[in-house]
């Protein structure tokens, strides 16, 4: 088996892993957001701390890498915690989808903070993201609108946070990133949590560690398939996280996505492969020339 089939295979069983979460977080009911959160990375905390002891590793990176850490930290928290409200009023499947809107915002980052180029075809499909959203949102400019809006903005948090991982290239070890990730996380939500606890029920408790469980499986799967193989070559089987969504969701919840909201997956997706077989391509080149 090829590096490049394994990585596929992890990358699929990550998928799961935060399709199987976004239903424990809908699952764990008026739990406020940040104590689903804090329970989400406690986990992931112990199981990365206990993988860079084994491997002797530095917990907190290297001290000039820190500032880009604590600035990937807190954009990550707060997409996430959006991320989290968002999925107790939206159907599942439109909030992963337009989770997935991070790729289009990695983008955007990228040339307004780190002055890379974009091509016509990525502003193109950039543009073809955007009226895939609308057709998922539906606006009409009411209270219905804000939770549409959070799950945007989740989004653009997400790739505020993969912007600054860009910076940081191969600097610092994944196992460490995401450790003072979810450190960092656990540590800026406990006054909250403390402030706003609700003692959960037998069943609320276990759906609550379901939820840090299968974030640290999707975490560390993502983490294994991207050292097996490129993201240009692996990136677009993400969206299978959608796909699982939708059909975990659908007899448990009994939602479906309607006909408009299937015309915005197809978008942002076909937006998403073109910019895939656009970098696939882009690094063949590289290697041939």
């Amino acid at each position: 088996m090829s590096n490049k089939t394994k990585g596929t295979i992890a990358i699929i069983i990550a998928s799961l892993g935060f399709a199987w979460m976004s239903i424990f977080v809908r699952l764990a009911g008026d739990v406020p957001v940040a104590q689903k959160v804090w329970f989400r990375n406690i986990i992931s905390m112990f199981v990365t701390g206990s993988i860079v002891f084994k491997r002797h590793g530095i917990y907190f990176g290297q001290k000039k890498h820190r500032k880009v850490l604590l600035l990937r930290s807190a954009l990550g928290t707060v997409g996430m915690l959006l991320f989290f409200y968002s999925l107790g009023y939206l159907p599942t499947s439109d909030a992963n989808m337009l989770n997935k809107l991070s790729t289009f915002f990695l983008l955007i980052f990228s040339l307004v903070f780190l002055k890379e180029n974009l091509s016509k075809l990525q502003l193109g499909m950039i543009v073809l993201a955007f009226f895939g959203t609308i057709l998922i949102i539906k606006p009409e400019f009411d209270f219905s609108l804000s939770p549409y809006l959070t799950s945007v903005l989740a989004a653009m948090f997400a790739g505020g946070a993969y912007t600054t991982l860009r910076v940081l290239g191969g600097k610092e070890d994944v196992t460490t990133t995401v450790f003072f990730f979810s450190t960092f996380s656990v540590v800026f939500l406990s006054p909250f949590v403390i402030c706003d606890y609700i003692i959960p029920t037998m069943t609320q408790l276990l759906y609550l560690l379901l939820i840090g469980v299968f974030a640290t499986i999707g975490q560390i799967g993502t983490t294994y398939a991207y050292k097996l193989a490129p993201a240009s070559e692996i990136s677009i089987f993400n969206y299978f996280n959608v796909v699982f969504a939708t059909l975990i969701a659908i007899p448990l919840f009994h939602e479906s996505p309607d006909i408009l909201s299937l015309f915005g997956y197809l978008m942002i997706f076909l937006a998403a492969y073109t910019l895939y077989r656009f970098q696939s391509q882009k690094n063949h080149q590289k290697r041939s020339g």
